[in-house]
C-alpha cells in the first residue's frame, strides 16, 4: 500500500484542505470541511488513481494533516523537500559526507536534522529529546513513554553545529558556553501546535541540550480525558468544588501531575473565579487564568510569587509545587482565609504527602484544618494489542506481583505496530485520600503514615491495588508495574 502523505506536496495539502491517506488502487482522501471540492480534480491528476473521499471537521483534519506529514519527516519551519518516508533513520542516512555536512558555510543539513528529529519525537510521541556530547560521538535519545532510548549516533563533531542551531531557534546566546541556559521554541507541525522547552548545560565533551515537547492539546485535557475511575474522578471533582483548602496531587517527575492540576482547572475556569498560578515555568497558556513564572535569578520564587498574588484577589491559586517550608507556610495560610490551593508535591504515596508537610514545619492542626483530597499517580506503559503474548503466573512471577500462580498474565513482545517496544502509550495508576472527621483527627494528634494509610484505605485502592488490576486484566505486564511503582512497592510490601 502507497504510504499516505508521500504523493500530495505538503503545502498544496495544506493550502487545498486535501490528505492522501493511501492506497494502491484507490486513493483515499481527506477533505477538510468547507474546503474547495475542485482541488480534488488536481489531486486526481496527480495521483493518476480513481479518489474516494471523506470529510473531516477542521481541528479532525489538522490532526489527521500532523499525524500524516510527520510521520513521512516533515521538516517543520518551511523545508518540506524532506518529505522521505523513512523518518529519522532516512535522514540520518541521506546526510551529506561529513566533510560537508561540517561546512558551516551550508548549514541547511544541519537545520533538516534538527526539524526532522523534532518532528520524529512528536510522530512518536515523545516527551523529551536528549542531546548528549561524548569523547568518541554524539547520542541523541528521545524519552518515549517514560522510557530512553537512542535514536541516533553521530560523529562528536556534529555536537558545537546542532547546539548552536537548538540556541538559534530558541534566542539563546550561541556564544554564551559556560552557563547553563533556557528557552522555549514555538512550532507549527501541520495544524498542531507544538512548545519546545530548552535547556543546555556545559558538560566535559561539550554542551547537553534537552529538549522537552510540550503538546498544547494537553492543556485542552478534562478530567473525563484522563481515564480516572470514577471513584477517583467523584472524589477530586468533589475537593475541587470546595470554597477553600487545599489540593495535592503527588507522584514523581513525568508522572502527569501537571496534566491533572491542568485538567481540574479547566473545570474551575467559568469564567465567575479568578485564578492565578505561579509555575516553574508556565508549560501551557490557559486563556482565563493569570499565569507566573518563577525566575530565582530576580528573586521570584514560588514563595514570593505565592505571596505576591495572594495580593491580587484570587479565588484559586495554583502553585506549581510545594517545594520548601516558606511555601508550604503561606499555601496553609491561604487556605485558611479562603482559598482554594492546587499544588503538587513529590512523594511516593498520597499519605505520604502529610508527613512530607509536616516535616517542612507545618503544624499537624494546620494540615488537619486545611487538607481536602490527596490524589497520588503514575503512568504505565499500556501492553501492545497487537503483539502482546498470554502466559501464565509462574512461582517467581507470584510471589513479586500477589496475584495467583497460574493466573493468566501477559507479556510484552514487540511488532511493527509498536516499534518492537511491545508497548503503546501510557495509562494512569490512581490513589486517592479523601481527608474525613476520622482522618482529619489522625493528621492533628501526628500519627505515623501506617495508622494513616490503614485508615485511608480501607475501601480504597492504593497504587499497588490498580497495579495488580492491571496485570490481571493484560493492560500492562508485571514487570512494567513494579518498574514505576517499586518504591511505593517496597514501602507497603506490595506488588
Amino acid at each position: 500500500m502507497q504510504a499516505g502523505g508521500t504523493r500530495l506536496p505538503y503545502p498544496f495539502a495544506r493550502q487545498h484542505g486535501v490528505i492522501d491517506l493511501g492506497g494502491d488502487t484507490l486513493a483515499r482522501i481527506c477533505l477538510k470541511q468547507g474546503a474547495d471540492p475542485m482541488a480534488l480534480i488536481e489531486v486526481r491528476r496527480v495521483i493518476g488513481l480513481p479518489i474516494e473521499v471523506e470529510t473531516a471537521a477542521p481541528a479532525q483534519f489538522e490532526r489527521k494533516l500532523s499525524e500524516v506529514y510527520s510521520a513521512t519527516g516533515l521538516d517543520i519551519g518551511g523545508a518540506e523537500d524532506i518529505g522521505r518516508a523513512g523518518g529519522l533513520t532516512d535522514l540520518i542516512d541521506h546526510m551529506p559526507a561529513i566533510a560537508d555536512l561540517l561546512d558551516t558555510r551550508d548549514d541547511a543539513p544541519i537545520i533538516r536534522f534538527i526539524n526532522g528529529l523534532i518532528a520524529e519525537a512528536a510522530r512518536l510521541g515523545a516527551s523529551d529529546v536528549h542531546i548528549e556530547p561524548y569523547d568518541a560521538h554524539l547520542v541523541v535519545r528521545m524519552r518515549v513513554d517514560g522510557v530512553l532510548s537512542e535514536a541516533a549516533r553521530l560523529t562528536a563533531r556534529l555536537g558545537p553545529l546542532l547546539v548552536s542551531r537548538v540556541k538559534v531557534m530558541a534566542r539563546l546566546d550561541i556564544a554564551e558556553r559556560r552557563l547553563p541556559q533556557d528557552g522555549r521554541i514555538s512550532l507549527a507541525l501541520g495544524g498542531r501546535t507544538l512548545d519546545v522547552r530548552v535547556s543546555t548545560l556545559p558538560s566535559k565533551a561539550g554542551e547537553r541540550v534537552v529538549l522537552r515537547l510540550l503538546d498544547r492539546d494537553k492543556a485542552e485535557l478534562t478530567l473525563d480525558d484522563l481515564g480516572m475511575p470514577p471513584a477517583v474522578v467523584t472524589a477530586f471533582r468533589a475537593a475541587l468544588r470546595e470554597p477553600n483548602g487545599i489540593v495535592l496531587v503527588t507522584g514523581p517527575t513525568g508522572s502527569g501531575k501537571t496534566t491533572t492540576l491542568y485538567a481540574g482547572l479547566r473545570l474551575l475556569n467559568d469564567g465567575a473565579q479568578s485564578i492565578l498560578t505561579v509555575e516553574d515555568p508556565v508549560e501551557y497558556a490557559v486563556e482565563g487564568v493569570g499565569q507566573t513564572q518563577v525566575n530565582a535569578k530576580v528573586g521570584m520564587t514560588f514563595a514570593a510569587g505565592l505571596r505576591a498574588i495572594l495580593r491580587q484577589d484570587p479565588d484559586i491559586v495554583l502553585v506549581g509545587e510545594i517545594r520548601d517550608s516558606e511555601t508550604a507556610q503561606i499555601a496553609v495560610q491561604a487556605s485558611l482565609t479562603g482559598h482554594l490551593v492546587l499544588s503538587t508535591v513529590h512523594t511516593n504515596d498520597a499519605i505520604g504527602a502529610v508527613t512530607r508537610l509536616r516535616d517542612m514545619g507545618v503544624e499537624p492542626f494546620l494540615l488537619a484544618s486545611t487538607l481536602r483530597v490527596i490524589l497520588a499517580q503514575r503512568l504505565v506503559r499500556r501492553l501492545c494489542p497487537a503483539c502482546r503474548r498470554a502466559d501464565i503466573a509462574d512461582a517467581a512471577i507470584a510471589s513479586l506481583s500477589g496475584i495467583e500462580i497460574g493466573a493468566p498474565v501477559f507479556r510484552a513482545t514487540g511488532c511493527a505496530s509498536c516499534a518492537g517496544t511491545g508497548y503503546v502509550g501510557r495509562v494512569g495508576l490512581y490513589e486517592i485520600v479523601r481527608i474525613d472527621d476520622a482522618l482529619r483527627r489522625l493528621i492533628g494528634s501526628n500519627a505515623n503514615e501506617s495508622e494513616m494509610s490503614a485508615l485511608a484505605f480501607t475501601n480504597g485502592a492504593t497504587l499497588s491495588h490498580t497495579a495488580r488490576e492491571y496485570v490481571r486484566n493484560g493492560v500492562t505486564t508485571v514487570e512494567e508495574a513494579v518498574r514505576v511503582i517499586r518504591q511505593e512497592a517496597n514501602a507497603h510490601a506490595d506488588l
